[in-house]
């Protein structure tokens, strides 16, 4: 049997699964969006216990991925395995132009427009909090660039985003990536995120509720993490970098991007803050601590022209687990 043949019993255990109106009408919804069970009631026009067995029979069948997030339970198609390969040889027989999956598609977007109304709300109650802080430092846009540079045109496979907040940073590498994780404390600061994603249409885009120090996630299996603004609001960010390390392949690269250090006191009072930034010694001090060589280091100073008062930094580590060509073996320091 090779690699990308699976056995007879779990073909035919799939294919059954698959084989009945309902679940067909799941497998190809779950495939355009990750609903969690009462979005589904709402989609398919069914009672919740059936919906629930249905997709209990797709998820011991390797079909459906499901993942708790608080009190919520969300469902989207296998992302990975065998039977991720069957669903998608599945859904692809289907006309997409089909009157019962365009209905179902129709609710589905009323199910999106609910969410984007939850999530604005929450969005304009807090708006002005990060608003106030963006003003003290460089524009957005200079700090997005930066990270292109660092993270370079080369095609991703897997991707971590941790503290994802609004997803910002997963709309930024989707593109160049073949699957991208987002993973945030908040359900609240999810459900932004889960806006912004159904808004630019981003079909390889997860997100999950997790705490930084024990991820939810399988250890050795993204080539890129990132932490975007995240290390300052932590006791203990050492930990987290090597909490962070653990999930990266042989050669990974991980991306910290914070400010450097400041003496804005009125970011810990009035916004939580409890690092007033980080200098490049004690970020590479962290980086060696978690098995990681710092191959990138950048600061982004305000300018005339940008009205703020912080420096961001940016700080790119590879595992050194793997020596490559394709990034310096020294430390590079651009002002």
């Amino acid at each position: 049997m090779s690699s990308g043949q699976a056995p007879f019993s779990q073909i035919l255990t799939g294919l059954s699964a698959a084989a009945e109106e309902t679940r067909l009408r799941l497998l190809a919804i779950l495939c355009e969006a990750e609903l969690t069970v009462s979005e589904l009631v709402v989609i398919l026009g069914q009672s919740q216990p059936r919906i629930s067995r249905h997709l209990k029979l797709l998820v011991e069948a390797g079909l459906v991925e499901r993942h708790r997030e608080g009190a919520w339970v969300f469902l989207l198609v296998a992302q990975s395995g065998r039977g991720a390969a069957l669903t998608r040889e599945i859904i692809a027989q289907i006309d997409p132009g089909d009157p019962m999956l365009q209905a179902d598609r129709a609710r589905l977007q009323e199910v999106r427009e609910a969410r984007a109304g939850q999530a604005a709300r929450y969005f304009a109650t807090h708006a002005k909090t990060w608003d106030s802080v963006r003003a003290m430092h460089i524009a957005e846009d200079r700090v997005e660039s930066a990270i292109r540079e660092a993270v370079g045109p080369a095609p991703l496979d897997a991707v971590l985003d941790i503290g994802t907040g609004t997803g910002r940073m997963l709309e930024l590498v989707a593109a160049q990536a073949t699957r991208v994780l987002g993973i945030d404390q908040s359900p609240q600061m999810l459900s932004v995120a889960r806006d912004r994603i159904d808004r630019a249409g981003l079909r390889n885009v997860q997100l999950r509720q997790g705490d930084m120090f024990a991820l939810p996630v399988e250890h050795h299996a993204f080539d890129l993490v990132i932490l975007h603004q995240v290390l300052h609001y932590l006791d203990d960010p050492s930990r987290a970098l090597r909490e962070a390390a653990r999930t990266l392949r042989p050669g990974g690269r991980l991306l910290v991007v914070d400010f450097a250090p400041h003496g804005e006191e009125n970011l810990r009072s009035d916004h939580a803050h409890r690092r007033l930034g980080f200098s490049q010694e004690e970020i590479a001090g962290f980086m060696a601590d978690a098995g990681l060589d710092v191959v990138l280091a950048r600061d982004l100073a305000p300018g005339s022209h940008d009205g703020g008062k912080l420096t961001v930094s940016l700080w790119m580590a590879r595992d050194r687990r793997i020596q490559s060509d394709t990034l310096p073996s020294q430390l590079e320091v651009f002002a």
